[in-house]
């Protein structure tokens, strides 16, 4: 009976407690100072049933119940918004934030509504004025504003990665986590708490620009040319292609000469850079096509790469190889910072090389290429049917067979498809580094071209520096390694990231914009799933 009493008397406590108001709710609480640790507690707190009531009465926010469950309980439900003398500083910077985003973004769909609407009621008043109601409405209205923000700008959608060709492990953000760490430190931006890959926020910080050109720029499109135009030419459409590189950036100040000047053969050459155009200063039929890319699909062009930034998983090693698809470029990063960049050959359409990380482990000096199995199938089995010669022709041998087809392989040497490296990082799709004995191809400006692995410029080099913490290894015996008769493993004291990555717009070192074709259709994909079309 006596434990019937206690039960009842409890209830009644709790319901006493949820309905008193805001200044009377001051109460002692057991606060986890393991979690906590150096945060500073003021005493507001409000009980744990507030979160189900206010949930009840906001659906769009209900997504993240367990977010406000995670966030409050490692703060023993303290109020994160308030403080004891009223709205806190971190609550300003937070909104002005949102502001700055709805204008850079052009997404006013980033504030809600009811938000502003209680911050504006409240924000003049002192903390005894106000209701414990409206206090604690306005206190989880902040924090789902939060998640809703961090969720669209930092999260992103829902889409399937892999679905979309992308089979890197797609980034994890813990919202409740993002907040805490902001509040805790307060951060007037959250994105430098949210583990996100730096070229996000130097990409996002384009769109702004972008957004405004779409307002201002010049609607007119520059006529396809029946010759390509040259420094000393004169024409109606070079007045066009003056203004549009202007308004792009290329072009640092307006011109209205129908001569095509030596200041507009910089700026050309500038355009061509960041296009990945051939760089030779002359304007023909790929720049104006270029150029007359709608302003709006830049900007889609633009989102769908953020999309991708987002999924980018944390840099947990600041050394690391990133291979980018579109600009047929791989770049080295050591301590963080770019040392080394090459041009690649990547796979053709049909044969798209795959989108995804690993380790590389192993430097293979004068390798056999096994050659795949599809390739026997479809291009050596008739070139050997046609040819009795073919196989001795290549410096090709056949190791067995096996489901009907010879096992094929060429020997080392200058003639071998690898060329004379190759660097193994174990994968499930047969996708490696390698040397090409057919180096004249690296001076296309578009290249894919290959069956799917990566071929690089500079072979020596990167193996040099591979190998640069290995005594016994030196210029002089790496050269002599890629001229052996037979093929030698290397396996490095410590595994190098790679990341094979597909973006066709990002910011490079000297903070330049940059835009490459979509030659694999994965924007175009993409663009279909996260826009809306009419």
């Amino acid at each position: 009976m006596k434990s019937k009493h206690l039960t009842i008397a409890v209830c009644l406590l709790m319901l006493f407690a949820a309905c008193k108001n805001f200044k009377k709710q001051k109460r002692a609480v057991v606060r986890d100072t393991s979690i906590t640790k150096t945060t500073s507690f003021n005493n507001l707190f409000f009980d744990s049933l507030g979160i189900n009531h206010f949930l009840e009465s906001h659906p769009d926010l209900q997504p993240f119940e367990e977010q406000y469950q995670d966030f409050y309980k490692v703060r023993n439900f303290q109020y994160a918004w308030f403080d004891n003398k009223g709205i806190t500083e971190q609550a300003n910077h937070f909104l002005n934030l949102l502001n700055t985003a709805v204008i850079d973004l052009q997404d006013s769909s980033l504030i809600n509504p009811s938000l502003t609407s209680f911050y504006a009621s409240i924000v003049n008043d002192s903390l005894h004025k106000m209701s414990a109601d409206s206090i604690l409405k306005t206190e989880l209205l902040f924090t789902g504003q939060f998640f809703q923000y961090a969720a669209k700008v930092y999260k992103g959608s829902d889409l399937d990665a892999a679905d979309l060709g992308w089979f890197i492990p797609r980034r994890k953000l813990d919202l409740a986590a993002l907040l805490d760490a902001s509040i805790k430190s307060k951060a007037a931006d959250i994105a430098s708490y949210a583990s996100f890959n730096p070229q996000f926020q130097k990409l996002q910080s384009q769109l702004a620009r972008y957004y405004e050109l779409l307002k201002t720029g010049s609607p007119d499109s520059i006529p396809m040319l029946k010759k390509s135009l040259k420094k000393g030419d004169s024409s109606d459409a070079v007045l066009l292609i003056k203004q549009k590189l202007f308004e792009l950036g290329d072009l640092l100040q307006k011109d209205s000469s129908r001569v095509f000047d030596s200041t507009l053969f910089v700026a050309a050459k500038q355009y061509q850079k960041r296009m990945g155009l051939s760089i030779d200063g002359s304007i023909g039929y790929k720049m104006i096509q270029s150029l007359n890319v709608p302003i709006t699909k830049r900007i889609e062009q633009i989102l769908v790469n953020l999309e991708r930034l987002r999924w980018m998983p944390p840099q947990t090693d600041s050394n690391y190889i990133l291979v980018n698809i579109p600009e047929y470029r791989l770049h080295v990063y050591d301590s963080g910072k770019n040392v080394m960049d090459m041009n690649v050959i990547v796979g053709k359409a049909a044969n798209g090389t795959v989108i995804f990380n690993g380790k590389l482990k192993y430097v293979v000096f004068s390798p056999y290429w096994n050659v795949p199995t599809s390739i026997v199938r479809k291009e050596i089995v008739p070139a050997m049917e046609r040819s009795s010669n073919y196989l001795d022709r290549n410096h090709m041998e056949i190791t067995g067979r096996s489901n009907g087809l010879p096992l094929v392989r060429q020997k080392p040497g200058e003639h071998n498809s690898l060329g004379l490296v190759k660097f193994l990082f174990p994968n499930n799709y047969d996708i490696y580094l390698h040397d090409t004995p057919n180096r004249d191809l690296f001076s296309q400006s578009s290249r894919s071209l290959s069956h799917g692995c990566i071929r690089i410029s500079e072979p020596k080099k990167m193996a040099e520096y591979l190998l640069r913490n290995d005594k016994t290894w030196n210029s002089q015996n790496i050269d002599s390694a890629m001229h052996l008769a037979k093929e030698k493993w290397v396996t490095l004291k410590k595994s190098v990231p790679v990341y094979i990555v597909y973006f066709t717009a990002w910011v490079d070192k000297t903070g330049t914009l940059n835009f490459r074709n979509d030659i694999y259709g994965h924007d175009q994909k993409m663009s279909e799933k996260l826009f809306t079309r009419k």
